[in-house]
């Protein structure tokens, strides 16, 4: 174990790029641990350097001889200074000016509360930023739940956008103080801004914002479009005329997928630009002044970056392969808010590239045509065998998933499987190189398991029929396509059909705790942060409205659709020995599902333990709980799959 858990920590991750207006230079970010509260965490660094990677990397650094968490880069217009959120032992993140020619960092803010996303104006002279003045905690419902104390009356600390003049100086907030404002883009000419924003509580009303126009003096607001469904990445055109946006069904903030939308505006209804897309994008950029949108996407296993013309509503692929490129990310597992840094005449562009089995390095190049400038990772090998896509046919789909071989087969044996379902249910398995102590694939299959990872219907990848699939239908449809796939790969691979798992996390919990009260097959499970019970969990999360566009109605005027998709309605039919873990601030899927779930399958005399990760939320930030999970992880698979268990 600790020689796994080493060679799954030696992979050297990036967090992000960004490329200077004219492509000369090129700031990255990398990921190490740090020290905070006590506790090793992660925490990122910055470095400028020469964009054809022909300069040693210097790094941009509010604290220099500290460790401090700095992130968030934007150029400004000229591409002479940088901006970035730079946060110190006092815990209290600020934004941070440096001078890109090798001049003083200058510290422009006393905040008082988390703020991010700092971005120049067209015109250099003022940066904006999300601002969340004297929030006790980091907004998102991902986050630790602060704990609740006293009379519940609940107590709102709004994400506002703010402004403050580059040279320093006081913050203005800017939109009504009960807005809750998600994303930004300033307008070409400095005036206005777009904005996704909902009233009420930021963490529980992602699902239901809406796309408004800000005023970039007075925070006066126009409301522009209402969702259908969520909204993401709102971008202005360079001519000032329309805004694009993603639109589609997406079950958590920042962990984007969907349709393109453009909207005029002056007002009127978006329009889908590529209705029936075969595939989910993440990313959106406007090409300059012109009519194209630059986006990544993921199609069925693979990331596509493509240039789509949104009045003719057609898209040329640039690039594709079986691969992920971000220039920023969501905790290292999915694009964030860019997808691809861009030079202003997009003729340069600058990516962090990997593979499941090619470690990230940061690359550069015209897009779609990248070479590396860095080779932090060249000594880092996989420890798994072939990962490979694989396609089958569940009731009208095509379904796809990874196979993902241990890293040595003996001919004549049979190994045990597990498969991994993945958060969400709006997400994907994708093509990513596996690392850190969360890596639960890696490990296993480094103790010789295969690991089967399916993009079930409700995923992305496949256009938004097939990410609505599951509306109305958790567990049902859905595990119809992990089932049929693990036929399958029980088919293709040398795998003992009598030493089968299942595990996964929030959604994954949630299908984990599901799929042993409808089928025997699986002889262990793991289930983290799942969901138990519909009917309970409704009024305890902190985040209830992402539910109503999958249950079409409350629980309280539709209780039938929430009872049917609850495994605590078929507890009873469950044998499977389970293992439970969650984090006690956990504000996506509260403990008490986990407790309830356990209680179930002790009463019911099934082999189950639980395990409680203090002041940890729906995911684990904590170095040492991440480590024990692992462990707890690959110790219960052992029990119940490994060699010994079938002597």
């Amino acid at each position: 174990m600790p020689a796994v858990l080493d060679a799954l920590s030696s992979v050297h991750p990036f967090s992000e790029v960004a490329l200077s207006p004219d492509g000369r230079s090129l700031v990255y970010g990398t990921v190490s641990t740090g020290k905070r509260g006590g506790a090793d965490v992660d925490v990122s660094s910055l470095w400028l350097v020469d964009a054809r990677g022909r300069t040693a990397p210097v790094r941009l650094t509010a604290c220099p001889g500290a460790a401090c968490d700095e992130h968030g880069v934007g150029w400004s217009p000229d591409g002479t200074h940088v901006v970035f959120v730079t946060t110190g032992a006092d815990e209290q993140p600020q934004v941070a000016v440096a001078d890109a020619r090798g001049g003083r960092v200058e510290i422009l803010t006393k905040a008082h509360g988390p703020l991010d996303t700092p971005r120049w104006s067209p015109d250099g002279k003022r940066i904006a930023f999300l601002y969340s003045m004297g929030a006790p905690k980091q907004p998102g419902p991902l986050n630790p739940l602060a704990r609740d104390a006293g009379v519940m009356s609940q107590t709102i600390y709004e994400q506002r956008l703010a402004v403050v003049s580059a040279t320093g100086g006081s913050i203005a907030l800017l939109g009504p103080a009960d807005l809750n404002v998600y994303e930004f883009d300033w307008s070409p000419d400095g005036s206005r801004f777009a904005v996704t924003a909902a009233r009420g509580s930021g963490d529980d009303n992602w699902w239901i914002a809406e796309l408004d126009v800000m005023d970039a003096a007075s925070g006066a607001i126009t409301t522009l479009a209402k969702p259908s469904y969520q909204m993401a990445s709102p971008r202005w055109s360079g001519d000032g005329r329309r805004i694009a946006f993603i639109g589609g069904l997406m079950s958590d903030e920042s962990i984007t997928g969907g349709d393109l939308y453009v909207v005029d505006v002056g007002g009127g209804e978006p329009r889908n630009v590529l209705p029936g897309l075969a595939a989910s994008l993440h990313t959106i950029t406007w090409n300059g002044a012109s009519n194209r949108v630059i986006a990544t996407e993921f199609a069925a296993g693979e990331e596509v970056l493509a240039s789509i013309d949104v009045d003719a509503g057609t898209q040329k692929e640039l690039w594709r392969a079986p691969q992920m490129i971000w220039a920023n990310s969501v905790m290292g597992f999915t694009p964030g808010d860019a997808g691809i840094a861009l030079s202003r005449d997009a003729h340069w562009s600058a990516v962090i590239r990997q593979s499941y089995t090619s470690p990230p390095e940061v690359e550069t190049g015209p897009p779609g045509r990248w070479s590396a400038i860095t080779h932090a990772n060249a000594t880092v090998h996989p420890l798994t065998g072939a990962a490979q896509n694989v396609f089958w046919t569940s009731d009208q789909f095509r379904v796809q998933g990874m196979l993902v071989a241990p890293p040595v087969i003996e001919p004549g044996r049979r190994y045990p499987l597990v498969v991994e379902v993945h958060g969400g249910p709006a997400f994907a398995h994708y093509p990513i190189f596996p690392s850190g102590p969360e890596a639960f694939d890696v490990a296993l299959a480094s103790r010789g398991y295969w690991i089967f990872k399916p993009n079930p219907r409700g995923s992305y990848g496949q256009g938004e029929a097939f990410t609505r699939a599951n509306v109305r239908d958790f567990g049902f449809g859905d595990l119809r396509d992990v089932l049929s796939g693990l036929d399958a790969v029980l088919a293709r691979a040398p795998i003992d059909p009598a030493r089968l798992g299942v595990m996964g996390w929030s959604y994954g919990g949630y299908m984990t705790m599901w799929a042993v009260t409808q089928t025997p097959r699986f002889r262990a499970a793991v289930a983290g942060a799942g969901l138990s019970n519909w009917l309970s969990y409704y009024g305890t999360n902190n985040i209830d409205t992402w539910m109503l566009p999958y249950f079409g109605a409350s629980v309280y005027d539709d209780p039938k659709v929430y009872e049917r998709s609850s495994p605590m309605t078929f507890i009873k039919n469950a044998h499977t020995p389970t293992l439970v873990l969650s984090g006690d601030r956990d504000a996506e899927v509260p403990i008490s599902q986990s407790y309830e779930y356990w209680n179930a399958l002790r009463r019911l005399g099934v082999p189950t333990e639980f395990v409680v990760y203090p002041d940890e939320g729906h995911f684990f930030f904590k170095r040492a709980d991440q480590v024990d999970r692992m462990t707890r992880v690959l110790g219960w698979f052992d029990r119940y799959l490994g060699d010994a268990a079938v002597r």
